[in-house]
Order: structure tokens, then sequence, then C-alpha cells
């Protein structure tokens, strides 16, 4: 089957990783949480469009790809709600005068420009298409993991998670930097092709490979809606009560 890392992959690299024994298929967890990494304003911006015109407004913007991978991570969320599976946000937080973007400021020119005059949305806001409902939990931070510096994996060993069905932006930083975390704390991840986007194609396609190779199974998003199917409704009594 092709995949979206082929183009990218000379023939020793498919042979090294072969002959290695990287890319086994690890399989789904038995409790598992959808989690949705930072799919805000800042990074889709506030409409679909090519990334060269979002990003003259937000610097971060990721473009059209943003908003084809937000209908996928919607019905992800809808199956995982309807299934009481945990559906979990990460989103940004940050000072009024931009002062703890700290080491952002360094490999980015624009950390610290005033934002365009245009947009009127909070870029840390999660966009209105995936809003988060009132069973969902929502965890901010400052870095690329959403691990680091936040009550992520205190929350999912207070519901008894074994593992992650991640989604977001982008692939190659946090969505990258969140799997491998879980991987570091032996949670099981699996990362949703289709329902991550980032700003450049060659980093998204790289990072869907080695996150395949080595620290989760990429697969689509029809395979992660059937498995949500065979898991029983009631496998998390701790998750937020419905109004």
């Amino acid at each position: 089957m092709a995949r979206i890392w082929d183009a990218f992959l000379t023939e020793r690299d498919k042979a090294v990783m072969q002959a290695a024994g990287y890319g086994a298929r690890g399989g789904f967890g038995r409790r598992p949480a959808l989690l949705v990494v930072d799919v805000s304003y800042a990074f889709t911006g506030e409409r679909p469009e090519p990334i060269l015109q979002s990003i003259e407004r937000w610097n971060n913007s990721c473009g059209a790809e943003s908003w084809d991978a937000i209908p996928h991570i919607a019905r992800l969320a809808e199956r995982f709600r309807a299934r009481r599976l945990p559906v979990i946000y990460s989103t940004g937080i940050a000072r009024a005068d931009n002062w703890d973007a700290c080491s952002w400021s360094w490999k980015n020119s624009r950390t610290a420009a005033a934002p365009a005059p245009e947009p009127r949305r909070d870029g840390n806001q999660i966009v209105d298409e995936l809003a988060p409902q009132p069973s969902d939990i929502v965890i901010t931070k400052q870095k690329p993991s959403a691990f680091f510096g936040t009550q992520l994996a205190s929350y999912l060993v207070y519901l008894g998670c074994d593992s992650l069905v991640v989604t977001g932006c982008t692939t190659s930083g946090c969505v990258r930097a969140t799997v491998i975390d879980a991987f570091s704390l032996n949670f099981r991840s699996t990362v949703v092709e289709q329902a991550c986007f980032d700003r450049c194609q060659a980093s998204h396609a790289i990072a869907l490979f080695d996150l395949n190779c080595k620290y989760a199974d990429v697969v689509a998003t029809q395979e992660v809606l059937d498995y949500a199917d065979t898991l029983p409704a009631d496998l998390f009594p701790a998750l937020p009560s419905r109004p």
C-alpha cells in the first residue's frame, strides 16, 4: 500500500528500515483517549485559504491543509463522545505581552511581531468546528509536547487510559513531541494521518514516517472509527459529566 512518505524516501532508506525491523504494528490500546493537539486559529487561520495568504496574518498558519483535516477530527470526536471515550484538547496560553514566548523567539523572527490588524480571533481559541463539549477536557501548554508542564499525564492516569489517538498539528512539531513523550511514558499511540497537518509538506510526510517507524501506528480515520465501535461505552465512569 502506498504511503504519504514514499515519495520522500530513497530506496536505501526503505531497505535500511525494513532490515532493521522498524515499522512493526504496535496495535491499539484497550482504554484510549482522543487527543486533539493545538487545532486553534493560530495554526489554521480563520478561514480556508492558501498557506502563503494565511501566514500574512497568522505566521504559524498551516493554511488550507488544516481545514482539510478538521472534518476528520470532528468525526473522530463525535464518535468518541458517542462511545463515552475521553476527548482531550490542547491549546496554547500566553501573556498579553508575549513575554513567556521565551525560547519560541529564538528560531522565528515573527514571534515578537504585532499581529496583523484583520484577525479578530484569539489565536489560542480552538476552532469553532471542533468546539470542546462539556464532557471534554482542555489543557493549556506553552511548549511543543502536550505533556510538558501540563496535567495531561495525571488526567490519563486518573481516567485509566492506556493509549492515545493523536490528531492535530503540527505533525513535525507538537504532534511528534507529544507522541514521543507518550511513548516515553508507555502510553500506546495511534496517529491519524488525515487528521494531522503541517505547514511543510515534506516535514509532514517524514514526521509521519518516523513516528510510524518508531513510536506509533499511523492509520486512516476509518480504521479508528471502526476500532472505537468495538469498545464498550462504560469504560470511563470518571469522565466529566454531561450537562
